[in-house]
């Protein structure tokens, strides 16, 4: 025997909401979209980028274009698991290049260094940001990618403790 409160425990207000589609793997629609009149004014199909649709759902919502699919949580997990190590790779890059001594004293060669040393700390953050852009339509390469520069920017400096620390 439950009461009528612990049934409002279950469940969110909205729930019957006759837009929203249960086990399709992608919503069935989305925010409406603007126009220059009001917010809440139907979309017109030659209005929207190719490849989305208005649905015929009241207030004008769009379909999200039928080519892409959400990603998976699994891959979601794993993305945020693969950011954080290059995170980390670029905090282990800042400690390793600081602890670093003995620029070299002439002009050029100190700024080229200089130069070097920020490039190496920018480097994990740029490899993660253009692989993850440049690989948009592609999975599978961009994991390659992903899991490429995790081998091959390892943060050497902070890991053999090279410095005087």
């Amino acid at each position: 025997m439950t009461s009528s409160r612990d049934d409002d425990a279950l469940g969110w207000a909205g729930d019957d909401d006759p837009t929203l589609a249960t086990g399709s793997g992608r919503p069935a629609a989305s925010a409406p979209v603007p126009s220059s009149n009001s917010s809440t004014t139907p979309a017109r199909a030659k209005d929207l980028p190719k490849g989305w649709a208005v649905t015929g759902s009241p207030g004008g919502y769009v379909d999200a274009p039928a080519g892409r699919a959400p990603m998976s949580s699994p891959a979601l997990v794993g993305l945020g698991i693969l950011a954080g190590v290059y995170l980390l790779y670029t905090i282990g890059w800042f400690v390793g290049v600081t602890r670093l001594d003995n620029p070299p004293a002439a002009l050029l060669n100190q700024f080229m260094f200089s130069l070097g040393t920020w490039l190496a700390i920018a480097a994990p953050a740029v490899w993660f940001a253009s692989s993850f852009w440049l690989t948009r339509g592609t999975p599978r390469l961009r994991w390659t990618w992903l899991i490429l520069g995790v081998v091959l920017l390892a943060p050497l400096p902070f890991i053999a403790g090279t410095g005087g620390l």
